[in-house]
Order: C-alpha cells, then sequence, then structure tokens
C-alpha cells in the first residue's frame, strides 16, 4: 500500500513538472518577464582598438533571436561578400567573409532586429563598432531619403558616403559609367530616416542607391538613385535635449535637461529618382484580343520610331492600323482584315533598332509568333453557343405566344423578331448630369474607326422654355478619344443627341442613337482659391497642383506674377503640391546623373486647403519655409512608418486584474 501510495506521488509530481515546463512565458496568474535583453560582454570589446580578427561575439543576459537580418543590420563599410549573422542562446555571433581593411572603423548596426527569446522585449536600436586602427572613428551623418516626384519617404534604400574628390565619374560609353562604391553605408528606415555611423573626420557627399545588384556601387540605369554635389564635414557638439518626466497620465513631474553628442549634419535630404530608359531593347509581344496585338520596348528609337514588319504567313502589306503611345516605345497593331483576325498565329518578321553592346543603335531582325490568347475555335463555340441561347429563347416566346393567342382568340398578336439583333458597337460616351462650366463632353470607342460623322452629333440648350442648337467644336485629343467643346451657359439645360449610324468601326459594327440631358452648374456651386507663392527664385515655371486624399492631382494651374489661381473648385478637402518646371513642359521630368542633371523640385504644404461652395480662398505658401521630409502631410503619404517594437507591459494589465501592485523590474 504504501509503495502505491509513493507511486501515486511521484506520478503526479513528474505530471505538473512536464506541464510546467510545457508552458512559455507566465505561468497563470504570475508575472511576465518584461525586462529587455543587456549587452553584458563582446569579444572583441565594443569600441575595440587594433582589432585584426572578422569574428565577433557579442553577449547579452539572456536567450537572444534577432530577425530580419537583410533588412535591419548594416554593416559599415560595406561587404562585398553577405557575412554571416546568427544568434546562438545568450551570444549574437557576426562573421566578416572580406578581409579587414587597415585604419578602418567597422560599425553594425542591428538596429532594433534584436529581442529576447521568449517573449520579444526588444532590445532597442543598437550598434557595436570596432577599429583596426590605433583610433576609433565615432562622427555620424543623418538625413532623410524621399522620392523626389512626390516627397513620399524611401523604405529600404542603401545611403552611403564618398569622399568629396571621388565622385567625378568619366563618361566613356553609357554601359561603362559608373559611381564608385560608397565609403561608409546605411539603410533608411521606413520614416526615411538614416545614420550613417562610425564617420572619420574629413569632407564627402552623400548618396542613395536601390543597389539591386549588390555592389554598392550605381552601375545600371535601372536602379533608383539620387546624388548631391553638397559637401559636408562631419562634426560634433554637447548638447542638451528636454526629457519630460510624468507623474501620471497627465500631470507632469518634472523637465530634464539631458546632456548628449550632437552630431551634424543631421538633416541631408536626398531625392531619389529613376533615369528614363535609353537602351532599347525589345520586351514581348502580345495579344490579348484576336483583332490586335501590341509590341514592347523599353525605350523609343530616334532613327525609325515604328518597326518594319514583315509577314511570312500573311500579307502585311496595308493590313494593320498602327497606333503609338506618345514615346513609340508601345505599338499596337490593328488587323483590318477579318480572315487574319481569325488566324490564331501570326508569323512576323521584325526589322528594327535596339542598343547593341557597345550603346549604339543598330539594326536587328526577329521572328516572332504572335499567338492570340482565345483561339478561334474557342471564340467560334462560344459565338454558337450564344446565338443558340438566344434561339432557345426565342423559341419559348413563340410558344407561350401561341398559347396565348389560343386562349384569346380575339386579340391582336405582338410580332416577335426572330432575327438575332446585329452586334452593335459600344460607344463610351462621358457626359455627366451636372457638368462644370470648364469641363467639356467626351467620346471614347473600343476599336478604330472607319466612319466618323460629325453631322450626326446635335447639341441643343433650352433657353426661355424653347430648345436651340448650341454651337460646339469637335477635338481629336486621343486615338480613339474625342472631345465636345462649347461655351457653356450657367445653370442651362442641355440635351447631346447622337444620330443612328453615326459611327462605324473598322469591323463593320455601327452606333445606335444616343440622347441625354445634362445642367451646366451655376457659380455658387463651386469654390475659388488663389495660391501666393514665394520663397523659390527660379527661370522655369511653377505648377501648383491641388491633390486629393490620394495624393492624385485633381487641377493644375501655372504661377501667373506670383499667384496660382483656380476656378470652378469642387467643394472639399485638399492638398497643395508644386513642381518647378525648369524646362517648361508643363510636367515633372525625372533626373540625369551622367548630364548632371537633378529631377525638378517639388513642394508640399502640409495644411489642408477645405473649399467650400461660394468662397474665394486665398493661401500664402513660402515653399522652402519648412524642410522637404517635414512638407508632406501624413493624410496623404502611403509609406507609413513602420510600429515601433515596444515592451508589451502586460504585468499591468494583470496587476490591474488582480488588484495587486506591479512588480518592480529593472530595464
Amino acid at each position: 500500500m504504501k509503495k502505491l501510495f509513493f507511486l501515486i506521488i511521484i506520478s503526479t509530481a513528474t505530471l505538473l513538472l512536464v506541464q510546467s515546463c510545457a508552458r512559455m512565458g507566465a505561468p497563470d496568474g504570475g508575472w511576465y518577464d518584461e525586462t529587455p535583453p543587456r549587452v553584458i560582454g563582446a569579444v572583441p570589446a565594443d569600441k575595440a582598438l587594433n582589432v585584426d580578427n572578422g569574428k565577433v561575439r557579442i553577449y547579452f543576459s539572456e536567450f537572444v533571436k534577432i530577425e530580419n537580418i537583410q533588412e535591419k543590420v548594416v554593416i559599415s563599410p560595406p561587404q562585398i561578400e553577405s557575412p554571416e549573422i546568427k544568434a546562438y542562446g545568450k551570444y549574437v555571433e557576426v562573421k566578416l567573409k572580406d578581409s579587414l581593411k587597415s585604419h578602418m572603423t567597422y560599425t553594425i548596426d542591428f538596429s532594433d532586429a534584436i529581442s529576447d527569446n521568449n517573449e520579444g522585449n526588444p532590445l532597442g536600436s543598437y550598434t557595436y563598432s570596432f577599429s583596426t586602427d590605433s583610433l576609433i572613428d565615432t562622427l555620424e551623418v543623418a538625413g532623410y531619403v524621399l522620392a523626389a516626384e512626390n516627397l513620399e519617404p524611401i523604405k529600404g534604400i542603401l545611403v552611403g558616403l564618398y569622399p568629396a574628390d571621388s565622385t567625378e565619374v568619366k563618361k566613356d560609353s553609357c554601359k561603362n559609367d559608373s559611381l564608385p562604391p560608397f565609403l561608409r553605408v546605411s539603410r533608411s528606415d521606413s520614416r526615411g530616416r538614416f545614420v550613417i555611423r562610425g564617420v572619420a573626420p574629413g569632407r564627402y557627399t552623400v548618396g542613395a542607391l536601390q543597389d539591386v545588384d549588390g555592389d554598392y556601387k550605381f552601375t545600371n540605369r535601372g536602379e533608383m538613385m539620387a546624388f548631391s554635389h553638397d559637401v559636408i564635414s562631419p562634426s560634433a557638439f554637447r548638447d542638451f535635449r528636454q526629457d519630460t518626466v510624468w507623474a501620471d497620465a497627465v500631470h507632469v513631474k518634472d523637465i530634464l535637461q539631458v546632456p548628449y553628442t550632437h552630431f551634424l549634419p543631421d538633416n541631408v535630404v536626398l531625392r531619389t529618382f529613376e533615369h528614363i530608359s535609353t537602351d532599347r531593347y525589345f520586351l514581348k509581344s502580345e495579344r490579348k484580343d484576336a483583332d490586335n496585338f501590341t509590341l514592347f520596348f523599353t525605350a523609343p528609337c530616334e532613327k525609325e520610331p515604328l518597326p518594319q514588319l514583315k509577314g511570312l504567313n500573311f500579307d502585311a502589306e496595308n493590313a494593320f492600323i498602327i497606333e503609338s503611345s506618345p514615346k513609340a516605345d508601345t505599338i499596337t497593331y490593328w488587323l483590318k482584315d477579318t480572315a487574319l483576325v481569325n488566324l490564331d498565329t501570326l508569323q512576323i518578321e521584325m526589322r528594327t533598332f535596339i542598343t547593341d553592346t557597345l550603346g549604339m543603335l543598330s539594326p536587328h531582325i526577329d521572328t516572332l509568333e504572335i499567338l492570340t490568347k482565345t483561339p478561334y475555335a474557342k471564340r467560334l463555340k462560344a459565338k454558337q453557343k450564344k446565338e443558340e441561347e438566344w434561339k432557345e429563347k426565342i423559341e419559348k416566346k413563340l410558344k407561350k405566344q401561341e398559347r396565348w393567342a389560343r386562349e384569346h382568340p380575339d386579340e391582336p398578336v405582338e410580332p416577335i423578331d426572330t432575327i438575332m439583333p446585329v452586334e452593335k458597337l459600344e460607344v463610351k460616351y462621358d457626359v455627366p448630369s451636372s457638368l462644370a462650366p470648364d469641363k467639356y463632353l467626351k467620346i471614347s470607342f473600343p476599336k478604330p474607326l472607319e466612319k466618323f460623322d460629325s453631322a450626326a452629333i446635335h447639341l441643343y440648350v433650352e433657353q426661355d422654355s424653347l430648345w436651340y442648337r448650341s454651337p460646339f467644336t469637335l477635338e481629336k485629343t486621343g486615338d480613339r478619344e474625342w472631345e465636345v467643346f462649347a461655351d457653356w451657359i450657367y445653370g442651362a439645360e442641355y440635351s447631346f443627341e447622337i444620330d443612328t449610324l453615326a459611327f462605324e468601326d473598322i469591323y463593320g459594327l455601327k452606333s445606335i442613337p444616343y440622347k441625354t440631358g445634362f445642367r451646366v452648374a451655376t457659380l455658387e456651386s463651386f469654390a475659388s482659391l488663389f495660391v501666393n507663392v514665394s520663397g523659390v527664385s527660379t527661370e522655369g515655371n511653377i505648377i501648383v497642383q491641388m491633390v486629393d486624399k490620394g495624393d492624385k492631382p485633381v487641377r493644375s494651374a501655372v504661377v501667373q506674377s506670383g499667384t496660382a489661381e483656380f476656378y470652378y473648385v469642387q467643394p472639399g478637402v485638399y492638398y497643395l503640391r508644386a513642381i518647378i518646371d525648369r524646362n517648361k513642359n508643363g510636367k515633372w521630368d525625372t533626373g540625369e546623373y551622367f548630364d548632371d542633371i537633378q529631377p525638378e523640385e517639388v513642394y508640399y504644404n502640409p495644411e489642408p486647403v477645405e473649399c467650400k461652395a461660394k468662397w474665394d480662398l486665398t493661401r500664402e505658401w513660402n515653399l522652402t519655409a519648412l524642410p522637404l521630409y517635414r512638407q508632406k502631410a501624413l493624410e496623404i503619404t502611403k509609406q507609413r512608418a513602420d510600429k515601433e517594437k515596444t515592451i508589451q507591459h502586460r504585468n499591468a494589465q494583470r496587476a490591474a486584474e488582480k488588484g495587486i501592485p506591479e512588480p518592480v523590474q529593472k530595464y
């Protein structure tokens, strides 16, 4: 009996022990570990001198883990061969594969990648450094990286320093253009903020690079980049900042003056851009619909904008209607002959110019097989199925009509059309029910037209209860797009009418009649906005744009005599963006490093502009009153700051639930 009793006790204790060991974190009713890990030592020691070994171990007060190594850990000077970074229990090991450079300070910036293994309490931003010299460099350079076109913060881009005398680049050919590799590097966070640490005294320039090929230098025109000719000389001085001590959630206990080392410069702004592609290559052909195909190129061709096509299984002479993008890098060919439309595979010899190995445009011949996405047999089957479904529907109607006629012999019978309707041309009319006085009507077509009868288009206006013809003009604004312009009368009713068979496409589809009414809004429905611009002196135009909450421009105006004027503004909330249009082409233009051309400057006004009907609003705007990184309002910024890692403070909640004091833990 005693033996059985002891066996039960031992079994129960073992079970309790297993359950206890299986639990992670705090046991039920206990306290959570909210103490972040501490660095208790390193080999070599942090800020060690005369180091000749690239293997580093950093020891912590508890078990740790390291996350997002590729994204968060940055080693400077940059390492060509990827280092090995791993967590082993209570230490993190870093093995540098590149040979150590003499007279160099090395920094390993872990950011917030390190936390304890169980509860995930973050260590916080942590940087380790050592020197291969008898001195260690401790200066820092900080700033922001923003997209030049819209001032969006750029996350995760490489930012680095060049010696001030090393950024002159020889331009032997486009292919060999390059910048030297970075001397020291950092990476921008989700706010676009970067800090380059371990910098030696000297003169530098700063650049940014989306380093696709991992060589730490700009050699690929497809890489996003930023450059600056401003020479900086890093420095530091002792400074003070205020630290507020709170007695509780609403009362301040004390404001402390905390000393710290202030590194300069700390407000460098880099504006990233992508180069216009100048190397011309054929990308692909695409035939989504059977009646057309598109050729895509990386860049336009100055020598011969359109390729020369020869049909190998058809006659390409006068076979196409050609539509080209404004840059002639995307070209669509519409097949005029329905026999070609029904041909599933078009075999084509294409003669064009592409960029050779010397960066020059040279003649090139390609043989293309362009396949339709939906084969002719499948399209024919779908058409036959549609016809059969229509016939079944008509047969049901006829039978129903016969029954009704038998039951009502004295009633007239409504005739049923037994001929399937011909497919009609689907024209898109953009005619709003309420039209702003500065807007116009739009007509667009799905396919190229064979016939466009402008005499079949009519516009009428109602005045004194009578309808009169209203004069208008037609303007072709695209390959298959037209606009109807008129001098609108405020508050007047209009009727827009299209006669039957006004339009016919190249495949014989004809339009049906169309009629709709609309009213031109009165002045009382709109606001007016006047923006007085200052702070920038430029020989080019200044374009001011009103953008919506999605950062999309809805209105634009060129500054005249210091003011941008906006009339007929729809009531709503807007933000202001300005473009310094140096070349006066009416749009923002990117930069070109090898021609020493920065992207055109863009500015934002962070304050929202609320426009109300019947209001005339005037805004004063000094474009440079705020630094660029503080200009774009958070409401229209798409790149949001990452949530900062913090201790969860779950013990406070548990203490409140139990009605007992929270345990004091050392951080």
